[in-house]
């Protein structure tokens, strides 16, 4: 259906049942498909985070939460606006000269993240591959002498290779090496790569990382040629790092029952616009336009709004957020519950749609996922169901999506899912694989829940086993914490501990901040997912912490 079609439908059905009407299910339909079609069209380019695709995305849910007359309840009307980080330019001060020769950024050598910025001069320090381990045997900076306020050349891989299962793996690890070296003296820091069967990975400035104290670059070609073999006497690096913030938007509306406790019901409206990160489609490049993921969940949000302004239940009042950001790490969410609009101890329960749109009509199973982070939920399971399905719930408030923020808070969450399917991040999750009637379905079931819980006053909260859902990377041990991914400070700060979890045991709390794990440093999520890396079941550490500003030791048993 053309787009310009579906604007007018809905044009018209604004027009003729507007927000004052409780829709049939057939005319709930229909608007739903009037905002799946229209958010997962060509036209907003896959609403990815920070791009124009998502101000589409962000306006339109603006207008719909217009038409149905909320109260805006954001920083700025209806838009709560927060920034991430999304690679970085290199300004005219990047340069780098050796002997007589000038180089050029990207063609010949680019600064890496772990980079600060400043113009070095100086002698450079060949220092092979830059390892200080008597216990390996690897002594690089033995003998060498004088080494203060020089320019170090190190080589990237390692010894073996940087095979992932030799004895070096500690040291594949580029900032250990940068920290060594700034230890040792050194006023800037070369990486080059002699070892061609390394293949080495363009710079990722999309992450938070903690930049050193030094400019370090990654020299190619010729430049690295020169400082491998030539007799250099000097050298000038310059690094002018410009790291690009872009900006998204969480969209918020209030339906204002003038109740002591509000129900906010969420669902992220971004999605990989063109997958470049997540998409686990290996074919050209293309829109990823995100119709069950999660243009289905924002559908359904927009219509429970509608709804619950008409005819819900006065007892609570109701807030309605389309996240942007989830699909870079839960970024909308996490900004509102630290930025909140309302006070966050009013907040009744967190209901989350993410992907309600795939409903299998052979095997009608919705996965309910929180259903223990309040004793009231589990009470409510076996009455909420509708046409035959069947719930498969699980306890835990952790979980790859936008209710794990709220959780973290200590509110009670539910978690809709219809579950996964073959298009899953991929081009072809397009509209016309929708299962309307089972989105209806899913939201009847909603509001099974609301009404349920309407004369229940505040419900209370409880912790969860999160072993299943631990949202956290898989390695052969855990620390048993969420991570807080907005953090942007030196370490690696703490949302939230697993009960039973070696942090857990260890005596941490969220808020915590992590600085070193046995020998490794952290300084920011790449370097704490590296330290982990390094340990198996049953190692003990001592982990260093920052607890506001005082500095603690937890010995911790994985």
């Amino acid at each position: 259906m053309k787009l310009n079609l579906i604007i007018g439908i809905a044009l018209l059905l604004g027009a003729c049942n507007g927000s004052h009407v409780v829709l049939t299910d057939a005319q709930l339909r229909t608007k739903l498909e009037q905002h799946i079609v229209i958010l997962s069209s060509d036209e907003y380019e896959g609403r990815e985070s920070g791009e124009p695709g998502a101000l589409k995305a962000r306006d339109y849910v603006v207008d719909q939460f217009e038409l149905i007359n909320l109260k805006p309840k954001g920083k700025k009307g209806f838009v709560q606006e927060f920034t991430f980080p999304k690679g970085a330019r290199f300004g005219a001060g990047t340069q780098l000269y050796i002997n007589l020769y000038s180089f050029q950024p990207d063609s010949d050598f680019v600064p890496l993240p772990y980079s600060s910025n400043g113009v070095i001069t100086g002698y450079i320090a060949r220092v092979g591959y830059g390892i200080d381990d008597p216990g390996l045997q690897q002594q690089d900076y033995l003998g060498k002498v004088n080494l203060g306020k020089k320019i170090f050349v190190m080589e990237n891989g390692t010894p073996d290779g940087n095979n992932p299962h030799g004895k070096f793996t500690e040291w594949t690890d580029l900032r250990k090496r940068i920290d060594v070296a700034v230890s040792k003296g050194a006023a800037a820091v070369v990486f080059i790569n002699s070892d061609t069967s390394i293949i080495v990975q363009a710079p990722d400035f999309n992450s938070r990382i903690t930049a050193s104290s030094v400019p370090v670059i990654f020299a190619k070609g010729k430049a690295a040629e020169l400082l491998r073999d030539s007799v250099v006497t000097n050298c000038t690096i310059g690094v002018d790092l410009e790291r690009i913030q872009k900006h998204a938007y969480n969209v918020i509306g209030f339906v204002n029952n003038k109740a002591k406790n509000t129900i906010v019901i969420g669902a992220h409206y971004d999605h990989l616009g063109y997958g470049e990160e997540g998409s686990l489609y290996r074919g050209e490049r293309a829109i990823h336009n995100g119709a069950d993921d999660n243009a289905s969940g924002t559908a359904a949000m927009i219509e429970l709004a509608r709804r619950l302004k008409v005819s819900g239940p006065k007892t609570n009042n109701y807030l309605f957020i389309a996240f942007s950001g989830e699909e870079k790490g839960l970024l909308g969410s996490n900004h509102f519950v630290k930025n909140t609009t309302l006070d966050l101890s009013t907040i009744n329960y967190m209901i989350n749609l993410d992907m309600v749109g795939r409903l299998k009509p052979d095997d009608k199973t919705l996965i309910l996922s929180g259903s223990g982070t309040s004793p009231r939920f589990k009470t409510l399971i076996d009455s909420i169901a509708v046409d035959s399905i069947r719930i498969k719930s699980s306890d835990s408030g952790v979980g790859p999506s936008d209710h794990t923020s709220f959780y973290l808070q200590h509110v009670p969450v539910l978690h809709f899912f219809s579950g996964t399917h073959a298009d899953y991040h991929k081009p072809s999750d397009d509209a016309d694989r929708i299962n309307y009637e089972g989105e209806i379905a899913i939201m009847k079931m909603i509001l099974n829940t609301i009404d349920l819980t309407a004369n229940d006053g505040k419900i209370p909260f409880s912790k969860t086993k999160d072993d299943e859902n631990e949202n956290a990377p898989k390695f052969k041990v855990t620390l048993g914490v969420v991570p807080d991914y907005t953090y942007d400070g030196e370490g690696m700060r703490i949302d939230g501990v697993t009960d039973g979890k070696p942090a857990a045991k260890a005596g941490f709390e969220s808020g915590d901040v992590v600085i070193q794990i046995g020998e490794y440093r952290v300084v920011d999520m790449m370097s704490y997912m590296k330290a982990l890396g390094k340990f198996n079941r049953g190692d003990a550490a001592k982990v260093k912490i920052r607890r506001g500003k005082e500095e603690l030791e937890k010995d911790v048993v994985f």
